[in-house]
């Protein structure tokens, strides 16, 4: 263990406040903790600008219907992305697609300036963006830490993922009104670009350290330690598809995002109908509906994301130390199933916004970690490319299944929002009772490991 016989330094008792930091871990985890902030501040900034170009470029039955194109594009990403890490090390991996996500973000700049509709195409690149780079930093976490430090330290990176939100969506707000919505995109490219320098910061950190750690084992004992798993002889959904524990986790996701994206259909249509109202009640015509929609967004995303920050911080460590990852699988579900019920009661766009920021904030916060967590007793192979097909492709299948439901609901069925609301009570029924199989299994995998 790090620093076992030290003593912890002042930053780490300040840490004890939120989880148990052990001396010599706090470097690593808040460099990590860093990174992830980057890559959600990123995002975020970003975020409010693929709502306004897609809910302006075609309505919330499009932006349901482009979330479902991006299962498609994941069948072939996932195979690529497995094969890449099958011939370059993760320091190289990571920066290597990180670079081309920067490279992407430059381009739609100038597609935005041009006034080219971009709208589709941005909604369905910022999806695999936001999957792909963010489960490719986990994997990185989760091959830094053991499953028993993962379960601790976990909590403190996951609050940087959570602050990051925080900021991406208060920064997109400010700069909205200041250099425009093209701009955003530079600003975002520009910290990928940090998030590289700080990955390769980790990196040589724990190489560094790990060397350290075993070169007095090999002297005692003459004998070289074990070899480094190789990672990217299977592809991930040959993992998933061979192993009963990942598969649970990859179903869980479907239906997890399953149920979040018909609820943001939802919200998405009570938004559009809003704004729209908003713009024809303005004799001035000053008010812009696409504006109107973006700062509703940004608004909305800094109060679920301030709430995620104010759970990861105080209660996400204290669910996980004291009732364990059996219970902490089961409270997104029981909170998305009393929102959706509330919704059916009370169909107002008030109503939705607060049952919505509780749910999201349950998910970016509680949940982010827990899922995280569940990829701690696996294999390294299992982290990057199993993780990296659950996490995209699994995820995204959720999507597909939404906007199926999307156009079954608004054309031969005409169902209303309490309808879709309805559907996914159901639907969290059934993840209910697939987080308590595979809070089952995760108890014998790390008990027995």
């Amino acid at each position: 263990m790090p620093g076992s016989n030290r003593k912890r330094n002042s930053l780490e008792k300040l840490l004890n406040l939120f989880t148990e930091v052990r001396p010599g871990e706090s470097g690593t985890t808040l460099l990590l903790a860093l990174n992830v902030f980057i890559l959600l501040t990123a995002y975020y900034i970003i975020k409010p600008v693929r709502e306004a170009l897609i809910l302006t470029g075609g309505g919330a039955e499009i932006k349901s219907y482009a979330s479902a194109g991006q299962v498609l594009l994941m069948a072939f990403t996932v195979p690529l992305y497995s094969h890449l890490a099958g011939r370059f090390e993760r320091r190289k991996l990571i920066s290597l697609v990180t670079l081309f996500f920067m490279a992407c973000l430059v381009v739609f700049y100038f597609l935005v300036l041009a006034k080219v509709s971009v709208g589709v195409v941005f909604f369905l690149w910022v999806g695999i963006f936001n999957l792909m780079v963010v489960a490719q930093f986990w994997s990185f976490a989760n091959d830094v830490y053991t499953p028993e430090e993962g379960k601790r330290l976990f909590v403190i990176i996951a609050f940087g993922a959570s602050l990051g939100a925080v900021a991406g969506s208060r920064v997109a707000g400010i700069l909205l009104d200041v250099v425009g919505i093209a701009q955003l995109l530079l600003v975002s490219s520009a910290l990928l670009g940090l998030s590289i320098v700080l990955t390769n910061v980790v990196d040589t950190r724990e190489r560094g350290r790990r060397d350290a750690e075993e070169s007095p084992r090999v002297t005692e004992t003459s004998e070289p330690g074990p070899p480094q798993e190789e990672v990217g002889k299977t592809s991930g959904f040959q993992l998933v598809l061979r192993n009963r524990y990942l598969l649970m986790i990859a179903f869980l996701m479907l239906l997890a995002n399953w149920v979040n994206t018909n609820g943001e259909f939802i919200l998405g249509r009570m938004v559009s109908a809003a704004a729209e109202q908003a713009a024809a009640a303005d004799p001035s015509g000053a008010i812009d509906a696409g504006a109107w929609i973006g700062k509703f967004y940004s608004n909305f995303f800094f109060g679920v994301n301030l709430l995620g920050v104010i759970l990861q911080l105080f209660i996400v460590s204290r669910i996980l130390k004291y009732l364990g990852i059996r219970v902490a699988l089961l409270i997104l579900p029981v909170t998305a199933l009393l929102g959706n019920l509330m919704v059916v009661a009370l169909p107002l766009l008030t109503y939705l916004r607060w049952t919505k920021t509780a749910e999201n904030a349950t998910d970016y916060s509680l949940q982010n970690t827990v899922r995280n967590v569940l990829f701690l007793p696996c294999t390294r192979e299992e982290k990057y490319n199993a993780k990296q097909a659950i996490d995209t492709f699994f995820v995204r299948a959720g999507d597909v299944f939404s906007a199926g439901l999307v156009y079954l609901g608004t054309t031969a069925l005409t169902l209303s929002v309490q309808a879709f609301a309805a559907v996914n009570v159901v639907l969290v029924g059934v993840w209910i009772v697939l987080a308590l199989a595979i809070g089952r299994e995760h108890r014998k995998r790390t008990t027995t490991g």
